[in-house]
């Protein structure tokens, strides 16, 4: 099976099975459920939700038209201290509408359920125990806490959203980080609204859907009461027996694979009016992005930037030069405002001024400055990777845009929000698998975003030993590309200080001294280079005479990742690596060598992993070279043993010893 269709299945079949007609309502709890003390199907869960329940609805009124209602009903099982913190429940809602009134949610039957005396106790959650904040321009959040939790308690809370957003749907949620006894969810959908419903995740439930009759009662301009009928598609989903989603290692967003019901609109069919599309395709979507004025508008914008543009490329012929002058100077001119989104807010002329915007503000003047140069450029939506992954045609699921510099045929991913990127070097939650290049005419491109190009990490090592075990060296990394990038990230902003007494944790305790750093926050397109001097007494064994080291030294793996014995998701690297290491070993003066490993290497399927080792020893030198290619971003779930498999033998490898004895 493709990663494709592991991530994502559309639903087309509309099968049901039978699921055990047991009664799932709010306040029917009993002992039986109180006295249990762990989920029989997965005894390590903290807690377990009993059943969730989920029902979406329109309502009409003759001023709004149709808007939409969410209940959602929630039983779950306190069985440990670490599933005390569901106690604590909240939700988001969107406020940020322009045209539209916000969101409105409340919760509703907050009760906690506990056993005294074979008693079954009940304690209501008062109105007093809700509470709202701000979270943004566009979000606010109510948060509750059930009251009297403790191990063994059940609790169950409702909240209604009522939203006049009918073009997506919040995602209902099936698979959470504990299990789920039950799950069902149903809509109702008017005639007039033809959604585009997506399952996400491997969790496929039952569905059934019919066609049945709707009728909504209003009161008109003259207020007289009304009535609307119509057809009306109501769909029923449910499932038993959701596994915990697992937190794995070396992955992206565990909710990218969370099982998850999404619907989007994608055509409106009012009686006597023509059909409104929405996002059938992907020209459709990018048609309708390029119409809103806070997208295709701003792009347009441009005559403001002619005198710096004038000013910052006299006489630049070559476009990847002019492309590299006009993205650094953006770059540095912006500052980014933390604000996410595919659309602005004040406008570019105005960020420009402020030098200070959002994400589309900074990408969309970098755009502009481009094609007044002579350089084809063109918007790259893009979904982060905490925000998941839009497979199918969408305009709500992308969060983020760049820009896509055409150069000699060859497209030059950009970003000048970020400080510390380059052309073609993203933010690393931006290699999230395809971004959608948009044009004004309609047209759209699907990108990939994954890194081609290998990102090396070389560490040249010479040590010299005395017979003590004590070692004096002088280390010299290089780091290019996203391991450069990764590296300024974590670490320009750090004191060298704090950065240095850190890495002499890292390497086992050593002493280091004659620090010195290059193109750390300037030079971004050179490698990061570190060279300086260490002493360590803790990176060898004498036992009866002889000396005893790793032949990796403090750089040895001694742990493999992947200790599980299933997986249930992909493997995430990030980008293609490659990790060298030359090391030169001065013994002991006196010693010689008893014993080296073997050279090994090892290659994976089609030689996406391949590891060597090579090791030689002239007069009182050894010579270890050492390397590992990871030339793929991302596996499939279904190549998790073998991986397991080869870092296993990579760490066996690199925790042979090197063997000294006297002469």
């Amino acid at each position: 099976m493709s990663l494709r269709s592991i991530i994502i299945f559309l639903i087309l079949v509309c099968t049901f099975s039978q699921i055990s007609a047991q009664s799932y309502e709010l306040g029917k709890v009993t002992i039986k459920e109180l006295q249990e003390k762990a989920n029989p199907k997965d005894t390590t869960a903290p807690a377990t939700i009993l059943f969730k329940k989920g029902r979406t609805f329109f309502s009409y009124n003759n001023t709004n038209g149709f808007s939409v209602n969410h209940v959602y009903e929630f039983k779950i099982k306190i069985y440990k201290k670490e599933g005390l913190s569901w106690a604590d429940q909240k939700v988001r809602f969107y406020i940020g509408y322009e045209k539209m009134n916000e969101d409105r949610l409340e919760f509703s039957d907050a009760v906690t359920y506990n056993l005294e005396n074979e008693k079954i106790v009940k304690t209501k959650l008062e109105n007093k125990g809700t509470f709202k904040k701000n979270v943004n321009k566009y979000w606010n959040e109510k948060t509750i806490t059930l009251p009297n939790v403790k191990v063994g308690s059940i609790i169950e809370y409702k909240y209604v959203l009522k939203s006049e957003n009918i073009v997506r749907f919040p995602d209902f949620e099936i698979q959470y980080d504990i299990p789920v006894n039950y799950i069902e969810y149903k809509t109702e959908i008017p005639e007039f609204y033809i959604y585009k419903p997506i399952l996400i995740g491997t969790y496929q439930v039952a569905m059934d859907a019919k066609l049945a009759s709707g009728n909504q009662s209003f009161t008109d301009e003259y207020n007289q009461t009304k009535s609307l009928t119509y057809r009306q598609i109501n769909t029923f989903y449910k499932g038993t027996d959701v596994p915990a989603l697992v937190k794995e290692p070396y992955l992206n967003n565990v909710d990218n694979y969370k099982s998850t019901i999404k619907y989007e609109l994608e055509k409106i069919r009012y009686p006597d009016q023509p059909d409104k599309d929405y996002s059938v395709t992907w020209e459709g979507v990018a048609t309708t992005i390029f119409k809103d004025e806070n997208f295709g508008k701003e792009l347009n914008e441009k005559d403001f930037l002619l005198e710096d543009l004038k000013r910052i490329l006299p006489n630049i012929e070559s476009k990847n030069d002019r492309m590299n002058v006009i993205f650094k100077f953006v770059q540095n001119k912006m500052n980014w405002n933390e604000m996410y989104g595919c659309f602005t807010e004040k406008g570019v002329k105005k960020a420009y001024t402020e030098q200070t915007g959002n994400i589309a503000e900074i990408n969309f003047i970098l755009i502009d400055m481009l094609k007044l140069a002579g350089i084809d450029a063109n918007p790259v939506l893009v979904s982060t990777i905490e925000n998941g992954i839009p497979v199918y045609p969408t305009r709500t699921g992308f969060n983020y845009v760049i820009a896509a510099a055409e150069i000699d045929g060859k497209q030059v991913l950009l970003d000048a929000a970020h400080k510390y990127t380059i052309p073609d070097i993203l933010p690393l939650n931006v290699l999230n698998w395809k971004g959608r290049l948009i044009k004004k005419d309609g047209t759209s491109t699907e990108i990939d975003l994954m890194p081609v190009n290998v990102s090396r990490d070389y560490s040249n090592i010479y040590v010299k030993m005395d017979s003590s075990g004590k070692m004096d060296g002088k280390i010299r990394t290089q780091k290019t590309d996203y391991d450069a990038y990764s590296f300024r990230i974590q670490n320009a902003g750090k004191n060298e200080e704090n950065y240095l007494e850190k890495l002499e944790q890292q390497l086992g305790d050593v002493k280091i001294s004659e620090y010195k750093i290059e193109n750390k926050k300037t030079n971004l397109t050179n490698a990061v280079m570190e060279t300086y001097s260490f002493v360590s007494e803790n990176q060898s064994e004498i036992i009866g005479g002889k000396i005893f080291i790793n032949p990796l030294l403090f750089f040895t793996r001694t742990k493999n990742p992947f200790n599980q014995e299933k997986r249930q998701n992909p493997i995430y690297f990030g980008y293609p690596t490659q990790e060298k290491f030359s090391l030169s070993i001065e013994i002991p003066d006196g010693y010689t060598v008893e014993s080296m490993p073997n050279p090994v290497k090892i290659l994976s399927e089609n030689k996406e992993i391949v590891y060597l080792l090579n090791i030689s020893n002239s007069e009182n030198k050894i010579q270890i070279n050492c390397s590992k290619e990871i030339n793929n971003s991302i596996f499939a779930s279904n190549q998790y043993n073998g991986l397991k498999d080869f870092f296993q033998k990579m760490i066996a490898s690199q925790n042979e010893k090197i063997v000294l004895k006297k002469i």
